[in-house]
């Protein structure tokens, strides 16, 4: 069998490292060790950690699965749940918050490439959203009364606020209630 490119297994160990340590944290040489790979070969594949967390971020948010709230087959409230139990189904463990949200915190106000490539990535989460809210509002399903943007804005904010409160909690506390107001109360 062959064996995945040196590329590939930087970028997972990279991805895999900025969200369990940070941007900061993660070191070139933590990278390249946990990917098993020679630390010069990183610089043969990535110009800077900089230019690799560009592309985690891509590679990441592609892991995300944001095209499953565009599905017409699964009703726009039920596209909504199943996205946030899927995003919440990925930290078992409470050790890791969303990519978007921990660059956000730590080194967007040091890296005007990285602040762009979030707020892209932000943008297009909302979008979506914004989009699957609207498709609610059109089947009788959500209140027409939401703006559907500024919905979807509060959404991810609430979402990010409640991945931060069960990292800090180490319980799912901040799931169950981000799951019952947004459930049972803003999209009921």
């Amino acid at each position: 069998m062959a064996r995945r490119s040196m590329k590939e297994e930087i970028l997972g160990a990279g991805v895999d490292l900025f969200r369990e340590k940070g941007f900061n944290a993660a070191g070139v040489k933590d990278i390249t060790d946990r990917a098993g790979v020679p630390k010069g070969s990183f610089y043969n594949h990535f110009e800077s950690k900089e230019a690799l967390a560009t592309v985690a971020l891509d590679r990441y948010g592609d892991s995300l699965r944001l095209g499953d709230l565009a599905d017409p087959a699964v009703p726009p409230v039920e596209r909504i749940r199943r996205h946030f139990e899927f995003l919440r189904d990925g930290l078992p463990d409470f050790a890791r918050g969303c990519l978007f949200g921990n660059f956000s915190a730590e080194i967007v106000d040091h890296s005007e490439t990285l602040r762009m490539r979030v707020k892209g990535g932000f943008h297009q989460w909302s979008a979506l959203l914004g989009d699957v809210i609207a498709a609610g509002q059109a089947a009788g399903e959500i209140r027409a009364s939401l703006d559907p943007q500024q919905t979807a804005r509060y959404l991810m904010s609430a979402w990010e606020g409640t991945l931060l409160q069960a990292r800090a909690d180490k319980t799912a506390d901040a799931f169950d209630i981000f799951f019952a107001v947004t459930f049972d109360a803003l999209l009921a």
